[in-house]
């Protein structure tokens, strides 16, 4: 996995769990729902990236 891509993952991940907090916050739950899909989006892309390496070597 390149390195860009790591960051890219990881930085929506974090951004879904700040969306899931003020959605929690707000109780808002339309966004709440949001920081979740977007944490398991990125958890996701991590996890195909992590299988296409362990090929790759």
């Amino acid at each position: 996995m390149a390195a860009d891509d790591k960051i890219e993952n990881k930085s929506e991940e974090l951004g879904g769990k700040v969306k899931e907090g003020v959605g929690k916050a707000t109780d808002n739950e339309r966004l709440e729902a949001e920081g979740k899909a977007d944490q398991s989006s990125s958890k996701l892309k991590q996890a195909g990236e992590a299988i296409k390496d362990a090929f790759k070597s």
